[in-house]
């Protein structure tokens, strides 16, 4: 019932903007109204755009008046609380607003396997291990996370997933302070980092987090292959399709519940090594899109265009799941009082660190060898440090250099001789710094302390005369 009036608001702000944008004056067959431009709202929708105070109201709002003429018309819809509508039109006008401002993806009508949650706003409550819902009453659940004292109810989520349902409480406490914001100036250490799929990541101080490939492994894949095929070999709309389907989809849940759980691990360690990290501004959708066909202006056959190999790579990346990972660092720093610096990922694999020399030709696969200075490195670690480079330089933040330890030689310097002096092993070797150990006479064979005494054949332990002393 949610699913369908989200369709069918998206459908009439979809015909609304088409009118309003490309037909100028018409009318509206359902409602019998004149819509104009002058009373009309940017992706509006059908409806009196005007309140009784006299003010202009948005479209989500004029969606909203109408749900109770919802109500009359469609009876069955009284069975929904009316917050879990009015959150239904948010969610649409959301997307709408996304597309026109943030230029994000148009909304999309909705199947049933792609809209499976909705939201209260008001009227839940939670005792023990019980919540309430309006208009489904008290139900049980397994509270993994008892709420603090002092803290406000603002939402509640009902998801449903591939094991079962899942409630996201969000809660609000106004005399807690919020989370300390440390400025560019206060920053005096920065990590950079380098995301990669041989390791998830690579750090600038040369540490590298492994990469677990949880979608992309050969014992995963051969076991989803199988699960999948069990799947395409089932009648279409049966039973023991949609049966194995749901094996499929819990199998597809557990890879994501463990790739979740190990990029919060991950995020934290990230974030314990300095004040501000700095990662690279990627446009991951664009990394993974499919490569364009290339035609025979000939014949109009199509050409290789080597989208069977990217496929492969592509498969890696989302299983890497930057993105995914970037967000929970940006959540852990802001929730330590740290600051995530983005900066330009152009040119990051081929500039030199050392003479800031770009080049192409620099890196060659994972060995970075600079043409203009010779400097030689792990490619991915050289990224990481031009990462951290960029955001020092772009933010103009004052770092602290920690300088390495004096590590000790392995071998002695050797001494200057003077011109009449004939080279020997006593006067070009100098003196090493010997353990006190090494001259004691426990070296030597048979002697475990200075006054032990050697035993013959046929002497006692027990009648030796110092045993006591031994």
């Amino acid at each position: 019932m949610l699913r369908a009036n989200y369709n069918w608001s998206l459908a009439d702000r979809i015909d609304t903007y088409y009118q309003r944008y490309i037909c100028g004056d018409y009318c509206d067959l359902r409602t019998k109204v004149i819509i104009t431009p002058l009373t009309c709202l940017l992706g509006g929708a059908t409806g009196n755009p005007w309140s009784n105070k006299g003010k202009k109201r948005s479209p989500v709002n004029i969606q909203i008046t109408e749900l109770p003429n919802l109500k009359q018309a469609r009876p069955w819809y009284d069975e929904i609380d009316s917050t879990v509508l009015q959150q239904n039109l948010r969610r649409l006008d959301k997307a709408y607003n996304n597309f026109f401002q943030q230029k994000k993806g148009f909304p999309k009508f909705k199947n049933k396997s792609k809209y499976r949650s909705f939201t209260y706003a008001t009227g839940v409550k939670i005792k023990g291990n019980k919540i309430y819902l309006p208009k489904l009453g008290w139900v049980k659940f397994y509270n993994s996370r008892p709420m603090p004292d002092g803290f406000k109810i603002k939402s509640v989520t009902v998801r449903k997933k591939s094991n079962g349902y899942y409630i996201s409480v969000r809660i609000e406490d106004k005399s807690v302070p919020t989370f300390p914001v440390k400025n560019l100036e206060e920053i005096t250490t920065v990590t950079g980092l380098d995301m990669g799929l041989g390791k998830l990541i690579y750090c600038s101080d040369y540490s590298a987090i492994d990469n677990p490939r949880f979608a992309t492994n050969k014992t995963t894949k051969r076991l989803h292959k199988i699960r999948q095929r069990r799947v395409s070999r089932k009648k279409k709309r049966s039973n023991n399709r949609q049966k194995v389907g749901r094996r499929l989809s819990r199998f597809q849940h557990r890879i994501a519940v463990k790739r979740e759980s190990y990029q919060w691990q991950t995020a934290k360690k990230i974030v314990s090594k300095s004040d501000g990290i700095a990662v690279e501004d990627l446009q991951i959708s664009n990394m993974i899109k499919r490569c364009k066909p290339k035609y025979d202006q000939n014949t109009g056959r199509f050409l290789k265009n080597g989208q069977s190999a990217k496929r492969a790579l592509n498969r890696l990346i989302a299983d890497a799941s930057w993105y995914s990972l970037t967000q929970k660092i940006e959540y852990m720093a802001a929730k330590s009082g740290k600051i995530v610096l983005r900066v330009n990922p152009r040119h990051t694999s081929q500039e030199c660190s050392v003479c800031h020399h770009i080049d192409p030709d620099n890196r060659e696969g994972e060995k970075f060898l600079c043409t203009n200075c010779g400097h030689v490195d792990d490619a991915n670690f050289q990224a990481s440090i031009n990462i951290k480079n960029k955001a020092i330089n772009h933010y103009s933040l004052n770092i602290v250099k920690k300088f390495s330890q004096k590590v000790r030689r392995d071998l002695p310097e050797p001494k200057q001789l003077n011109l009449f002096q004939t080279p020997t092993v006593e006067l070009t070797t100098g003196k090493r710094k010997y353990h006190y150990a090494s001259n004691g006479k426990r070296n030597e064979p048979g002697n475990l302390k200075e006054y032990a005494f050697q035993l013959s054949l046929f002497n006692q332990e027990n009648n030796h005369p110092d045993r006591d002393s031994l």
